[in-house]
């Protein structure tokens, strides 16, 4: 008895850190607005220039687990994104997540609305590749809008 109570006890200890360490992979809402007023501030410090390069860099600052941050102008161009290269200079204002949601274009609408404030939609996420639920928080910045998004 005393060893099947061993083994359940290691075993429920070994599900309990495996989940703390899938949670530990993914980013919180926090962490995802603290990445992006840091971005804000970068930018503000030293340029667009600059501050894209280090955006668009997967191994900086501003690549953070699941986190990164991405760039848009108000009519839904990429100026800087994380984790693909290949959305840079593309307008994505009608890119439709799973659901059919215009979600580049709900950025838009927000940064030039509120100012600021989180999507929901569902898009691919960057290790897994499965398609899952994202929220993501936009902050407008001069003629630009600045983002980075958590998978729930």
């Amino acid at each position: 008895m005393k060893k099947f109570l061993s083994t359940l006890l290691l075993g429920l200890s070994a599900l309990l850190f495996s989940h703390g360490a899938l949670a530990a992979e993914r980013g919180s809402a926090e962490e995802a607005t603290a990445l992006t007023k840091k971005a804000i501030a970068y930018l503000k410090a030293n340029g667009k220039e600059k501050a894209f390069a280090e955006f668009n860099n997967p191994n900086g600052q501003f690549k953070d687990r699941d986190l990164y941050i991405f760039v848009f102008d108000l009519n839904g161009k990429t100026l800087a994104h994380g984790t693909n290269p290949k959305l840079l200079d593309k307008n994505l204002l009608d890119l439709k997540d799973a659901d059919g949601k215009l979600f580049v274009k709900e950025f838009v609408d927000v940064a030039k609305g509120k100012g600021k404030g989180w999507i929901d939609y569902k898009w691919p996420h960057p290790a897994t590749k499965a398609i899952e639920a994202k929220s993501t928080y936009v902050e407008k910045v001069d003629d630009m809008l600045v983002g980075c998004g958590i998978y729930k």
